[in-house]
This record gives C-alpha cells, sequence and structure tokens, in this order.
C-alpha cells in the first residue's frame, strides 16, 4: 500500500523538467505556498478540465501567493502540446519514473470502471511556505476541484 502523506509531512522536495526545458526545484519556492496536483495523462478529457480550471484561477491564486504545479508521468513535448493546445497558464512538469508520483502517495492501486488497476491517483497537495503539507487530498474529482480547493482554503465564501 502506498503511504500517503498528511498535514504537518514535510514535503518530498523534487526537480523535475517542465514542458519548455527549465526544471523546477520545490524547495527553490520556499516562501511561498504551493499547490502540486497530480494528474493521469495530458490531453484526456478530465485532465484537461482540471487543467483549465486552475489555469482560469491562477491569476488569484498567485494574488494570494500561491503557485500552481502540475504534474504527470507524460513527457515534455506531449505536456508543450497540451499548454499549446488549451492555453494553460500553470507550470508542467513531467515525471515518467513516477519517483514524485510515488513520494506523495499518488501512484499505486486504484479503482477504474470498478476494476483494480495501478496508475496516478489524482491528488493535490497544498505546500506551505515552510516547505510542509498543509493539505493532502487524494481521489479528487477532476471536475469542480479547483473551486472546492480554493473553498477549503478560505479562499472563497462558501
Amino acid at each position: 500500500m502506498t503511504t500517503r502523506l498528511q498535514p504537518g509531512d514535510p514535503a518530498p522536495d523534487f526537480t523535475l523538467p517542465t514542458d519548455d526545458g527549465r526544471t523546477v526545484t520545490l524547495s527553490d519556492l520556499r516562501g511561498r505556498r504551493v499547490i502540486v496536483y497530480f494528474y493521469p495523462a495530458a490531453m484526456t478529457p478530465g485532465c484537461t478540465k482540471q487543467a483549465c480550471d486552475f489555469s482560469d484561477s491562477l491569476d488569484r491564486l498567485q494574488a494570494e501567493g500561491f503557485d500552481v504545479l502540475g504534474i504527470s508521468p507524460d513527457q515534455p513535448e506531449k505536456l508543450a502540446k497540451f499548454r499549446e493546445r488549451d492555453g494553460l497558464g500553470i507550470t508542467l512538469l513531467s515525471d515518467p519514473d513516477k519517483q514524485v508520483l510515488g513520494a506523495y502517495g499518488a501512484f499505486g492501486e486504484k479503482k477504474l470502471y470498478g476494476k483494480v488497476v495501478e496508475g496516478v491517483i489524482r491528488s493535490t497537495f497544498v505546500i506551505d511556505a515552510e516547505g510542509r503539507v498543509e493539505v493532502a487530498q487524494y481521489n479528487v474529482k477532476a471536475t469542480g476541484h479547483v473551486a472546492k480547493l480554493r473553498r477549503d482554503l478560505g479562499l472563497d465564501a462558501a
């Protein structure tokens, strides 16, 4: 069974490539709160909806002191196509070896259409300015998740 992170746990640090050839290291973002979300595959309907929702909310989230990182096992080239196709403003990171997915408990057994399979568990984490997990949400829904997260963080009225 995959170990799941809890609020208060230190956030596993990582350095991953982006869709545009840069790399992002989580610890370089200390001093800001970071939303790290894991999704199964670029350019699929649910993942597109979620990425577009985060992109649409990006200005407001940044104004509240948040950076947003979306992580999937897709290669950077596919992520670049995803960004271009859907006009995404968020930072997309590639984790093809699934090391970061595993460290966050976002890869493992899940139910898909009634069958148990191994794959990416759609998950979202809020990392505080000191690098600790503030919020850990597993098995989130793609649709409506960003609005729910904003409410959970007290950014929007209920």
